[in-house]
């Protein structure tokens, strides 16, 4: 399991910023790129890991 706020801090020093919340935070980087961040403390490692493939950064 990967914290929320570990993944978002990954997210954040690549550039990306929050552009919303829902049941989902969705994060956008500088060249449009979005991705979706499920609102739960921890996330599976999967999710995770396929967050940030999606983001570009594994």
């Amino acid at each position: 399991m990967m914290k929320r706020r570990d993944l978002i801090k990954k997210l954040e020093s690549a550039g990306f910023r929050k552009i919303r919340d829902g049941d989902h935070s969705i994060y956008r980087a500088p060249d449009k790129r979005t991705v979706q961040i499920p609102r739960h403390r921890e996330i599976n490692e999967n999710t995770a890991r396929q967050i940030l493939k999606d983001a570009g950064l594994k």
